[in-house]
C-alpha cells in the first residue's frame, strides 16, 4: 500500500513538471512577453511578439474618467495589424490581495472591452510558478467570464 502512494506521488510530481515545462516551451514557441506600461508600444510594434500580457504593469494611478490599463486605441490598432494577442494572466489575480487585486481586475475588464471593440484576439493564461498555482481549463474559462468575455470568447481564449 505504501508503495502505491509513493508511485502516485511520483507520477503526480512528474506530470506537474511536464506541465511546467510545456508552459516554458509554449513561451519560447509563442513568444509570450510580459508587458510594461512604458514599453507596451515597443513590444506591440515588434514582429517578434505573439502574446503580450500584464499590459498594466507599472501603472501607478488611474485617470479621472478611466483606468490606466496600459492599452488604448492606437496600441490596439497596431496590435491588430501585427497580429499580437493580448493575454490575461489569472495568477496575477491569485498572487495579489485587497485593493491591488481589485485594481488589476478593473484594468483587465477595461482591456477586455477595448480588445472586443478593436477586434484584437484575447488569450487566457495560467502563468503558474509552482504546482499550487496551476488551475484547470474550466476555471480559466470562468475567469474570462468574470472579466467580461463572452462564453465564446472565453472558450476561444484558452491556448
Amino acid at each position: 500500500m505504501n508503495q502505491n502512494v509513493k508511485e502516485a506521488e511520483y507520477l503526480k510530481n512528474f506530470l506537474f513538471s511536464l506541465i511546467l515545462k510545456s508552459n516554458e516551451i509554449l513561451k519560447i514557441i509563442m513568444k509570450i512577453v510580459e508587458g510594461n506600461i512604458n514599453k507596451n508600444r515597443k513590444f506591440i510594434e515588434s514582429k517578434n511578439v505573439d502574446i503580450l500580457y500584464a499590459v498594466d504593469n507599472g501603472a501607478i494611478n488611474d485617470f479621472l474618467h478611466s483606468r490606466n490599463s496600459g492599452l488604448n486605441q492606437v496600441l490596439l490598432a497596431i496590435a491588430k495589424k501585427n497580429k499580437v494577442k493580448i493575454g490575461f494572466d489569472f495568477n496575477r489575480i491569485l498572487r495579489n490581495k485587497g485593493r491591488e487585486r481589485a485594481l488589476i481586475l478593473g484594468r483587465m475588464m477595461q482591456n477586455v472591452k477595448l480588445c472586443r471593440k478593436y477586434k484584437v484576439k484575447m488569450i487566457l493564461l495560467n502563468n503558474a510558478k509552482n504546482k499550487y498555482e496551476e488551475r484547470s481549463v474550466d476555471l480559466l474559462k470562468n475567469f474570462g467570464l468574470i472579466i467580461g468575455m463572452t462564453g465564446e470568447e472565453a472558450k476561444g481564449a484558452i491556448i
